[in-house]
């Protein structure tokens, strides 16, 4: 059974408290082997663990350049002291969906995807045939809702990545529309192969087959996308988009397919399939690459980067992984 969002946000904040006592009372051996007992009581425990210490190092890292700035867990302890420890752990946990740790609280709260009719977890695809015929294929870390009635045939993507095959709606008298609704807009199959992306700013349709009526949530008309071409929706419009570096439907056969495609952004991609934080350093961002990965193992694929770029990977944790210049 899943983990509820409630028992994850409690284990983050004991993994918090467990980092605040440690460094509060330096060198105390019973502390240590008490929260090391902790951690070994469920992997859960060492998870959340691994994270908030790489989220201390990340906002420690970054206050460097704040003159007369600390470490984080200097702040926190120089707050438990002035304050209560209770409102300390309250800061680490604010900093948690704040600035580049949005990864951390994005591994550690999967409730769309818990609460909605179908979901994925991080790194998991999943197809769902629906009743209508239509084929339904959901990306990593995403959720959809379904609403078949007599009138239209409704997927509500609360989150991530679809792609959609449209069913033909045989088994009524008369076919019903196709329509997927994300926060940005309505989007309605003139039949064919498309997908979806959600994003915070913008919704993505890459249509593969067939066309695609776009209507901005508070656009004032519709327009109609075509195969073999891409849109960034928003509130008011749908903007055309260039060629693409990468085939948009691909990850559906567990692929990433690249056309001279940026480093930089490869591993952008390449980080939505694990959790954790990837990136490269700037000197490398511009290298391009073109060829097939394979999304089952990430982990493999990183090692092919080696292979054919100057670049090496380099693991600080699981969960913290930079790819740099070849030394």
């Amino acid at each position: 059974m899943s983990a509820s969002p409630q028992t994850d946000a409690q284990v983050v904040r004991q993994a918090i408290h467990w980092l605040v006592r440690l460094r509060s009372a330096s060198g105390d051996a019973e502390l240590q082997r008490a929260c090391e007992h902790w951690r070994a009581a469920h992997q859960d425990h060492e998870q959340a663990w691994q994270r908030v210490q790489v989220l201390d190092d990340e906002l420690s890292s970054s206050l460097k350049a704040v003159p007369g700035a600390g470490t984080v867990m200097e702040t926190l302890e120089t707050s438990a002291q002035r304050l209560r420890r209770r409102q300390a752990l309250k800061l680490l946990s604010a900093a948690m969906v704040s600035g580049s740790a949005l990864w951390l609280a994005r591994d550690l709260t999967p409730w769309p995807r818990l609460t909605a009719d179908y979901g994925t977890a991080v790194g998991e695809r999943r197809h769902v045939a629906l009743a209508d015929g239509t084929q339904l294929h959901l990306n990593t870390d995403s959720a959809v809702d379904v609403r078949f009635d007599e009138h239209q045939r409704l997927l509500l993507l609360d989150r991530g990545e679809i792609l959609v095959d449209s069913g033909s709606d045989a088994t009524t008298g008369i076919p019903r529309p196709l329509r997927v609704r994300t926060r940005h807009g309505l989007l309605e199959s003139l039949g064919g192969r498309f997908v979806v992306l959600q994003e915070q700013a913008a919704t993505r349709l890459s249509v593969a087959e067939g066309a695609v009526s776009i209507a901005p949530l508070a656009g004032t008309g519709a327009l109609v996308a075509r195969a073999g071409q891409r849109f960034d929706i928003n509130e008011y419009a749908a903007r055309p988009l260039e060629a693409a570096d990468m085939d948009a439907a691909a990850w559906a056969d567990g692929l990433i397919v690249t056309r001279g495609m940026r480093l930089a952004d490869f591993l952008a991609e390449v980080s939505r399939y694990r959790n954790g934080r990837l990136a490269c350093s700037e000197a490398i961002a511009d290298l391009r690459l073109s060829g097939v990965y394979r999304l089952d193992d990430t982990d493999k694929l990183l090692e092919l980067l080696s292979r054919t770029l100057p670049v090496e990977v380099h693991y600080r944790t699981r969960w913290w992984v930079t790819v740099q210049a070849r030394a």
